[in-house]
Parts: structure tokens; C-alpha cells; sequence
């Protein structure tokens, strides 16, 4: 398959770099020192799935450099999908895809909004890691997997569209599945947007807000009760927008918590306390808003969110 990786960080790096490993044609989207790493010295991948490094890769910063791709993986922050998905527009197959893998539920609506929703399907990945240079990544915890599948809306068109976008998942699920990564394609992609949505957003507001380790989390009684409230929350906001999710969605999910490495923390929580552009706004945020939207009550999301919007300035990126 024809693959653009838009957004070389730690997730589109660890996946895309699979991909190429695996054979696939896979072209990347950069900018700066990473764009220069990737056509210099290639990508290196330290990963409990086994170390690799990739040659020298075709990477560009120009738009025009990339035409008819079978399926663009959105690797970017959730705060820079409404900007990249006009770029993405020319750079698709007549049957291509665009695959968002970013934390929250906005994303695919974003896309959808820019492209139309015929291309854009949802995605969810699970992976620990973190960028240790510029193509350079570190995966560090979770059996990496995607789930990917149609998100969809009831409209008229929506069923042939959903029958249509799931053919095309399964092309990229079984290029995953070649690369060694777990893949599923969902009929509904939904609940498992809503269900990650759950996990990240707690345990990146909590993190954040107490800049302590997961295993620190999760040892002590009240910010493991902290953790726990926070997803009710989420799971909460997940019926109320018409997403069931399992009854036992919290029980995982903490469980899921127990078996991480206790050195790990969330990816918010890492750019604030460099005072880098986070996703307070797509995780914390959102579900603020969204319990405002669907009047449903967020109070530990609410109480984290005003202390984390105070540390880190008025920033829309913060």
C-alpha cells in the first residue's frame, strides 16, 4: 500500500516505521529537524516488540510530494488536525482513506468537516512511547494494536458510505497485521474512541494535575479514587452522546492502569511539564465542554481543568 505518515512522533513514528519495515510503501510528512533525521540517518525504534532502524526514508515538507495514497495516518496532535486536513485533500487515491490516531473524539468530525465524510474513518492506537530525538522513539509499554473502522452519522448515504470505508479498513488492517501490529476493523468505531477517550483523559488530567507516575496513581487510595471518578465521567458523557459503552468499562480500564509500567505517564502530562503545546484543550477540555453541551456533571475534570488552564497560561494550545 501507497502510506503517508503525517506527523512523525512518537505514535506515527512507532507505527508508520512497522509499516515500512514491513514493506510497505510508505512515505512521510515532516517538518525541521525531524524532516532532516528521516532523509539523513533514517528512523531507529526502540521497542519491547523487538529494536529495528530504518535507512534513510522519503520524507518531505512539500504538499505536492504526495499524490493518490491509499491511506494517510494522522500521527499530528489533536490540536493540529483542523489545520492538516485541508492539506491531505489532494494527496488521496480516488478509494483512500485518511486515519486519524489522536486522543479524543473530535477528531474524525474535524476531518469529516474539511474532506467530507466519504475518506475519513476513526482510529484508535495503544502504545506507550515517547520520542527520545528527532526519529528516534522509545515504545515502552502496552502490546501495540489499532483498531480503525467507520464512524457512523445516520444520514441518508451512511450505510452504503460505512460498507465502503470498512473494505478499505480491512486493506490497512491486514498491512498492519503484516508489519506485526494488532488490527481490527469495527463496524462502529465509536465505542472504542469513546472507551480510549476515557482512559487518556483521565489518566493525563490526573497526571497532569499531580505530575505523579502511573505507578504512583495507582498506589495511593485517593488519587486511584480520583482516577476512578474521572472515568465515570467520560463513561457518563459516552451514554449521553448515544455511545454505550461495556458495564464494566471502568473495571478495565483500571485494571489496564495496574499492569502499565509504573514509570509511565501520559502524554499531556509530559508537554506540560516541559511547557510544551499539550492536549489540555482536546482531552480536559473537552470533556468540560462536552459535560456543559450534554448536561451532564464533570466536577473532577471541571475542578483539574481550572488548576491546569491556570498553570499553563491562555494559551489555545496549552
Amino acid at each position: 500500500m501507497r502510506i503517508a505518515i503525517l506527523g512523525a512522533g512518537a505514535v506515527g513514528s512507532y507505527f508508520g516505521g512497522r509499516l515500512a519495515l514491513a514493506g510497505e510503501e510508505v512515505s512521510w510528512f515532516a517538518r525541521g529537524a525531524t524532516l532532516a533525521a528521516l532523509r539523513e540517518r533514517g528512523l531507529r525504534v526502540e521497542s519491547l516488540q523487538g529494536d529495528f532502524v530504518l535507512p534513510p526514508q522519503r520524507a518531505s515538507d512539500r504538499s505536492d510530494d504526495f499524490e493518490r495514497m491509499d491511506a494517510v495516518v494522522l500521527g499530528v496532535k489533536a490540536w493540529q488536525v483542523a489545520e492538516v486536513g485541508p492539506l491531505v485533500r489532494s494527496w488521496l487515491a480516488p478509494t483512500g482513506i485518511v486515519l486519524p490516531l489522536q486522543n479524543g473524539v473530535d477528531a474524525v468530525p474535524e476531518l469529516a468537516r474539511a474532506l467530507g465524510p466519504e475518506p475519513v474513518v476513526g482510529g484508535v492506537c495503544r502504545i506507550v512511547c515517547e520520542v527520545v530525538a528527532p526519529a528516534r522513539v522509545r515504545h515502552f509499554g502496552a502490546v501495540p494494536s489499532v483498531d480503525l473502522g467507520p464512524w457512523p452519522q445516520g444520514d441518508a448515504q451512511s450505510a452504503a458510505r460505512v460498507a465502503r470505508q470498512r473494505e478499505r479498513c480491512r486493506a490497512l488492517a491486514d498491512a498492519f497485521v503484516r508489519a506485526g501490529v494488532e488490527a481490527r476493523v469495527r463496524d462502529d468505531i465509536r465505542p472504542a474512541l469513546w472507551e480510549k477517550f476515557l482512559f487518556i483523559a483521565a489518566v493525563g488530567t490526573v497526571g497532569a494535575a499531580s505530575d505523579r507516575t502511573l505507578g504512583e496513581l495507582r498506589a495511593e487510595a485517593e488519587t486511584r479514587a480520583l482516577l476512578e471518578r474521572a472515568m465515570q465521567e467520560v463513561a457518563a458523557l459516552a451514554r449521553a452522546s448515544g455511545v454505550e459503552l461495556a458495564p464494566d468499562v471502568v473495571a478495565r480500564n483500571l485494571a489496564f492502569v495496574d499492569r502499565l509500567p509504573a514509570e509511565s505517564t501520559a502524554s499531556m502530562q509530559r508537554d506540560i511539564r516541559a511547557a510544551r503545546p499539550s492536549e489540555l484543550e482536546a482531552q480536559t477540555g473537552a470533556v468540560v465542554r462536552l459535560g456543559r453541551e450534554l448536561g451532564v456533571a464533570t466536577p473532577v475534570h471541571a475542578r483539574l481543568y481550572a488548576e491546569l488552564r491556570a498553570r499553563v497560561g491562555s494559551s489555545p494550545r496549552a
